[in-house]
């Protein structure tokens, strides 16, 4: 994670909390008791796409209206404390460090933290920082921690850093062995009918014409998972394969993260989050529970629902050293 700091402060709060994911941003001014002063909600967090300080503009206006908000309700409201910040896109510790850095020249706190949103999903999920999650939303992450601090991690950045799977993934990999079984170079599958069927088309070819000149949308691509889904629920061989190897993934990858941090024949919760598992396809839900079974049988799967904000904002609060009365506040708020 990245840590900056620019001058010692008393730690009397309030905490301002980040989640920014690629679609949307939460933010939460949270008092030293736990007390919720304000929230608001902005658009994505993408410095890859358009550079680190236009994707902090981004983030400079919820906090702002956060802000303000706050103000005009209290006109006693102290500096901010602290910014914890949980960002997608911060998937390097140098890269965490060096936006902590460009938070803090913005001035909104004398310390900022950074971590991937992850670990959102993790602290919103948990009691103590113990345990592992694994996000499968648009791609796939995973991280675990100790109390103590200690940490591990994936690179998470495609398949150069050895990822398969999320719902970008799983898009791409539906429509190759679509196009392909359409074509003849591979083995038949349903998916090649019932794909271009969503979108209202009667071939593969006119699907992949379509995407490719943009007559549909690329922001559409999501769309492909839940038939994927579907397919594989009727029985498709091809769709079943697939949804078993994203369930041996996200077991993969977490009893690798359990292993690393001493914990894989502990009882120990596992988080699930993103919106793959959010949706609890029942077929997708008994392969990873059957396979956790297997590898890591003491451990707990849970799937979070409560918004990855709360754990940006449990961080900023073990960050004050907050007594649990203060967190438990903040956890009543949001879930």
């Amino acid at each position: 994670m990245g840590v900056i700091t620019a001058q010692s402060t008393s730690a009397t709060g309030p905490v301002l909390a980040i989640d920014a994911g690629n679609s949307k941003t939460d933010v939460a001014l949270v008092a030293a008791d736990g007390s919720v002063l304000a929230t608001a909600r902005g658009g994505g967090f993408q410095p890859p796409v358009v550079g680190v300080e236009a994707a902090l503009d981004v983030l400079g206006s919820a906090v702002d209206e956060a802000l303000a908000t706050a103000r005009a309700q209290r006109a006693d409201l102290g500096a901010v404390e602290h910014v914890s910040a949980c960002l997608a896109n911060a998937d390097l510790p140098v890269e965490e460090e060096e936006l902590a850095a460009a938070i803090l020249l913005r001035g909104w706190a004398p310390t900022a933290e950074v971590r991937n949103d992850t670990f959102a999903v993790l602290r919103a999920g948990v009691d103590e920082p113990r345990g592992v999650a694994v996000v499968c939303g648009a791609g796939i992450n995973c991280a675990g921690m100790l109390p103590d601090g200690r940490t591990v991690r994936f690179p998470a950045i495609g398949k150069i850093s050895g990822d398969w799977g999320g719902g970008g993934g799983l898009s791409d990999e539906a429509m190759w062995h679509a196009a392909r079984a359409e074509d003849g170079r591979g083995e038949p599958t349903a998916l090649a009918r019932t794909l271009p069927a969503h979108f209202g088309l009667d071939s593969m070819y006119a699907l992949i014409e379509a995407l490719h000149r943009k007559n549909i949308p690329a922001a559409r691509r999501h769309e492909v998972v839940p038939v994927l889904f579907a397919t594989s629920a009727d029985g498709d061989p091809v769709a079943r394969s697939l949804v078993r190897r994203q369930a041996e993934e996200i077991i993969v990858m977490s009893t690798v993260a359990l292993a690393k941090l001493g914990l894989l024949e502990e009882e120990v919760p596992v988080l699930l989050g993103g919106s793959v598992v959010a949706a609890r396809h029942p077929e997708l839900d008994g392969q990873i529970a059957a396979l956790m079974a297997e590898k890591a049988p003491k451990a707990v799967i849970r799937v979070v629902t409560a918004p990855p904000v709360l754990g940006a904002a449990l961080f900023g609060l073990d960050r004050l050293g907050a007594p649990a009365a203060a967190r438990t506040k903040l956890r009543a708020y949001y879930v």
